[in-house]
């Protein structure tokens, strides 16, 4: 979180004040000071709401680690790790307009991110997480903007999850018998599919005779 824009912003107002005459200082000088404020608090929260993305034009790679790729079914969105600002974190590039995806809402900037898999569209991505120094299974929505954590109450250690094209099914490696097995999560059939635009959804209806 930077936390110097106000301080820099209201600094250079305060000291206008001494190089502006006295008879247009007082409401001008108020209103200027009032506007400063709310433009630098505007700034504040948009640096804390969003993650920080590679600026300028960094491409896919960089002199940093950038590892653990995951293309999206459609082959439109690329999901991997980067330690480019100083941390294991998951970018999101879209290959069609050649630019990174803000992720509002992924968990914590403080927390490892590890082992991204995209969804068909790229709306569901799951990744490793690093919560109180064990690894969780998180789940990230586009859509909502909001991650949801898929192994909160699950106590063995957990690697390597994927995510089905529609979205519903996680698959992950568990060492819950003490060695590394296959398991596969079911969300539910209430999750919202992640399909093509335009993609239609048919129910199977079963007939007895």
């Amino acid at each position: 979180m930077k936390m110097t824009t106000p301080m820099i912003t209201i600094s250079l107002i305060i000291n206008l004040k001494y190089l502006i005459p006295s008879w247009l200082q007082g409401k001008k000088i108020r209103q200027g000071l009032s506007w400063g404020l709310g433009v630098s608090a505007m700034s504040l929260l948009a640096a804390c709401g969003s993650p920080e993305l590679p600026q300028g034009s960094a491409g896919i790679n960089s002199r940093y680690n950038d590892q653990q790729p995951s293309l999206s079914g459609n082959g439109r969105y690329l999901a991997w790790v980067s330690g480019r600002n100083g941390r294991h974190q998951v970018l999101l590039y879209d290959l069609s307009q050649e630019q990174f995806m803000p992720l509002p809402g992924l968990e914590s900037e403080d927390a490892l991110q590890e082992s991204p898999s995209l969804s068909l569209t790229g709306r569901y991505l799951v990744y490793l997480v690093s919560r109180d120094g064990r690894p969780a299974i998180a789940l990230y929505d586009r859509f909502a903007e909001e991650t949801e954590i898929l192994t909160d109450s699950y106590p063995h250690w957990v690697r390597n999850p994927n995510i089905s094209g529609d979205g519903r099914y996680v698959v992950f490696e568990t060492a819950r018998r003490g060695q590394w097995d296959v398991e596969v999560l079911d969300r539910g059939p209430n999750v919202e599919p992640d399909l093509e635009e335009g993609a239609e959804i048919y129910e199977e209806i079963n007939q007895t005779q």
